[in-house]
């Protein structure tokens, strides 16, 4: 009687008390956040149309012990586990699941170790990109991988993602500069991979396995990382185009020439406006697409001017090397501003992220400007043109349900041009939430059947980041 007029607990309720109170028999009070008001701030990344769950605890651990009494609990009470870095994922990878433990390794936050005649560094998943670029450039050293994000994102968070950036076309991205890991398996356990030499061929490639898994497989919580020499100073060159194929023809031209640029991107129209509108950058809103190239050889003046050679031949109307550092500097951050400067058109974007060939990079910008006018909406695109790798934004207001479809309609149509192109659907973003039924198109039934498997090895009870990536 007393009960029934209090109303008995709910199961899921009893069952929340046993999680919590499992993991604060080892953690620490301030790192098991239950209040629903704090722990729906961790619910999703910054990806539109990617569902989220209601997380039954968030956690935020500071050492290896603790991440493997968060997976040993959450093995033993059969609850998902959702690892996050940053959240400035673009694909729903970091989202909770209903009833999970979402495990935020930002505190996990220290470099570990910096060797210069190794050439690497040790450290854990929550250190930010742009902080561990800075700390190894007072040894003379470089990272080079360098998302858009890099201020914000966290080391653990570029692993998970196989994250790119500005410079990939030289340097290439986070895959090839993840030497070794030490990961957190679903049950707890902990896993060392890879190496800390310059070479090393034992066995199979684990290290490269976790990088890109979504944490879906494990839990990173320390990484080895190689290092380069800290080059020059880059100089950078803007060049107009009259035509978006036109600027994809310098590209080719640049390419095949041999020329190893640190960086070439792309700004289309729209994205130029935009950037123009946030920031009042003054950028050329004249040109149908500006190209911006960066060298940080010896002589950087020399290859800007033979790039602007080709420019020049391939139908730019202008072309205009950087005098120093500080205008160099300019143009990055107007480049860096492109996702943020569309998000501002309508309010909401959809980022795409299509890979193509670079010699199919001019029917990919084509085509995107087809599908803009079919859905009636404002598709910018900002390239890594160097690499093939666009990012088509599509903006729309998401208060407006037929906008909101066609949206969503066209980022489809996107991905399908990019694989026709022979391309794929993500380069760098990847898989999460928002592709996982176009994974299954692009790798075909065997390839999923096969990582499936792999994923089953690990994680036999599913409970790592339920939901992505298949």
């Amino acid at each position: 009687m007393i009960m029934s007029r209090i109303e008995a607990p709910r199961d899921e309720d009893a069952a929340a008390g046993t999680l919590v109170g499992r993991l604060l028999g080892v953690l620490p009070p301030d790192s098991v956040l239950t209040d629903p008001d704090v722990t729906a701030s961790y619910a999703h990344d910054m990806a539109s149309f990617c569902p989220a769950g209601t997380p039954a605890a968030v956690v935020l651990p500071r050492t290896v012990e603790e991440v493997q009494h968060v997976l040993r609990t959450a093995t033993d009470l059969r609850v998902p586990v959702v690892p996050q870095g940053a959240r400035t994922g673009l694909s729903g990878a970091a989202n909770a699941t209903d009833g999970c433990v979402v495990l935020s390794l930002t505190r996990m936050d220290r470099i570990l170790e910096i060797d210069p005649v190794d050439r690497i560094a040790v450290v854990e998943p929550g250190v930010v990109n742009a902080v561990l670029s800075r700390a190894v450039e007072e040894h003379g050293l470089f990272y080079p991988p360098d998302p858009s994000s890099w201020e914000t994102c966290t080391i653990g968070g570029n692993i998970g993602t196989a994250s790119g950036g500005l410079c990939c076309v030289k340097y290439g991205v986070t895959a090839e500069y993840v030497l070794g890991l030490d990961v957190v398996l679903a049950d707890g356990r902990l896993m060392s991979t890879g190496r800390r030499t310059a070479k090393g061929v034992a066995g199979y490639d684990l290290t490269r396995l976790f990088v890109g898994s979504e944490g879906s497989l494990g839990v990173v919580v320390r990484a080895v990382l190689a290092l380069r020499p800290k080059p020059p100073v880059p100089l950078v060159l803007a060049a107009e185009f009259a035509s978006a194929a036109d600027a994809c023809d310098a590209v080719c031209q640049i390419m095949e020439g041999g020329h190893v640029p640190s960086l070439l991107e792309l700004m289309d129209r729209t994205t130029v406006e935009a950037v123009n509108d946030l920031a009042r950058m003054g950028l050329p809103e004249t040109t149908e697409a500006l190209l911006l190239a960066a060298f940080d050889t010896a002589d950087p003046a020399a290859d800007l001017a033979a790039v602007g050679a080709l420019c020049e031949a391939a139908g730019a109307t202008q072309v205009v090397p950087a005098e120093d550092a500080a205008e160099s500097d300019l143009l990055l951050q107007a480049r860096r501003l492109s996702l943020t400067a569309l998000e501002a058109v309508k309010g909401t974007t959809m980022i795409d992220d299509v890979c193509v060939p670079r010699s199919r990079l001019g029917a990919m910008l084509e085509g995107i400007e087809r599908i803009a006018a079919k859905y009636r909406l404002t598709i910018g695109v900002c390239a890594h043109a160097g690499d093939g790798n666009t990012h088509p934004t599509v903006c729309f207001d998401a208060r407006d349900p037929d906008e909101s479809r066609r949206a969503r309609e066209s980022f489809d149509e996107i991905m399908a041009l990019g694989l026709e192109l022979g391309g794929t659907i993500t380069g760098e973003h990847g898989v999460g939430v928002l592709k996982k039924e176009w994974l299954a198109r692009e790798i075909g039934p065997v390839g999923l059947e096969m990582q499936r498997a792999v994923k089953k090895t690990f994680d036999p009870l599913g409970i790592l980041n339920p939901g992505k990536v298949f």
